[in-house]
């Protein structure tokens, strides 16, 4: 083999070397970069709420009888102390069985007998108190000559008086026996009053006690009610005001006067809101997931006008970010870029094509994003969502936008 061939076979060596070396040599993982920045970070608490009428009433049949057809809707306006809300017709009085009636015609009859033994007594105290009278006008004749003494003539004035009080009570007892019977015959009255009776003579009207529309109604249609019974509630939209059950974790962190802001409830842009109170106890409540849970109610006021809420209305579904502090520079990392690293937290930052792993401090972490207290600088790039095969030290290239 000569020199020429040698360099040849040499050559070839070396290049099948370079090409196992190449074929083995391992490719640069392609990753995601994320960048630690300086800007605004604020701690919020996405809760559902539901709107609800912040006074709402609620009105009821003060008296039992038959309810007309209701002359409102859900929906319509109504005025204070204008508007017609129901008609409401007194309960007729009900059919009696044999015995309750014959009992009652029993009762009439012995209040007739009542009124008429009343009214004898009437007479005999009237022709009482006529002789009693006639009498002290003879005395008082005869004692003016001397005849009888002062004695006797105080005696028949006393019995004249007697015989006046005798027949006031007398007349007393004939108004008593009257009504008696007025009560025993009011027991027989049958149920004669029909749908076609005036409801300006015979029916008690409601009219409504606020301002506002009607926001449910139990039944439109005629039915018999009884006193207390719900007949509809009323409103007012321009006062609404937003319940949220947080839980009792989030709720510890909510103070009233904190803002917030009311996501997708149907119009445009975001709805400015106020906490009003945070209820002092908690109460338990099973998750979709079936897991129990300890929820505190907060209610919120909307500080907006109603011009800037149209549509919106009582029990409409809506998102609240509650707003728990806010600062405008802080250093902060995405959270997709850390992971658990011994007892604390770590990142792979992008050095010189390198994945080089560092170890960091975080302080309150939001949605996503992370407050960083140490071991990184503004500027630096990460890699998100770090896959198990990055390595420290490992190559790696940014995934093409």
């Amino acid at each position: 083999m000569n020199l020429r061939q040698g360099l040849v076979w040499g050559v070839g060596a070396l290049a099948l070397a370079g090409a196992v070396v190449w074929a083995l040599w391992p490719e640069p993982l392609v990753v995601d970069l994320g960048e630690v920045t300086t800007g605004p970070m604020r701690g919020t608490v996405l809760a559902e709420g539901v709107t609800r009428v912040r006074d709402a009433f609620t009105v009821a049949a003060p008296i039992a009888g038959t309810l007309q057809r209701s002359p409102v809707e859900v929906g319509d306006p109504v005025a204070r102390g204008n508007t017609v809300l129901a008609v409401i017709r007194p309960a007729a009085p009900v059919l009696m069985d044999a015995r309750s009636r014959a009992q009652a015609e029993a009762a009439v009859t012995e209040a007739r007998a009542a009124l008429s033994l009343a009214e004898t007594g009437v007479a005999t105290a009237e022709a009482s108190l006529a002789q009693a009278e006639s009498q002290l006008a003879r005395g008082r004749s005869l004692a003016a000559s001397g005849i009888i003494p002062p004695r006797t003539l105080e005696d028949l004035q006393t019995a004249q008086i007697t015989a006046t009080q005798r027949l006031a009570a007398a007349r007393s007892e004939v108004d008593l026996a009257r009504a008696s019977l007025l009560r025993a015959e009011a027991q027989l009255i049958l149920p004669t009053l029909n749908g076609e009776a005036d409801p300006g003579e015979c029916c008690l009207r409601l009219t409504a006690p606020h301002d506002g529309v009607v926001l449910t109604l139990t039944d439109p249609s005629e039915r018999p009610v009884q006193s207390g019974e719900p007949l509809m509630t009323l409103g007012d939209l321009d006062e609404l005001e937003i319940v949220v059950d947080l839980l009792s974790s989030d709720a510890v962190q909510v103070a009233p006067g904190m803002a917030a802001e009311v996501d997708r409830w149907g119009g445009s842009g975001a709805l400015q809101a106020t906490v009003r109170r945070v209820a002092p106890s908690a109460v338990t409540k099973i998750s979709a997931l079936g897991i129990e849970e300890q929820r505190v109610r907060v209610h919120l006021d909307l500080t907006d006008t109603p011009e800037a809420r149209p549509g919106l209305g009582d029990g409409f579904r809506v998102f609240v970010r509650l707003l728990l502090w806010q600062e405008e520079a802080v250093l902060q990392l995405p959270q997709s870029a850390l992971f658990r690293h011994g007892t604390g937290w770590a990142v792979f930052r992008l050095r010189e094509g390198k994945a080089e792993l560092v170890p960091v401090e975080i302080g309150r972490q939001v949605e996503d994003s992370a407050e960083l207290l140490s071991g990184l600088a503004e500027g630096d790039r990460l890699v998100v969502f770090p896959s198990s095969a990055l390595q420290d030290g490992m190559a790696v290239v940014p995934r093409a936008p």
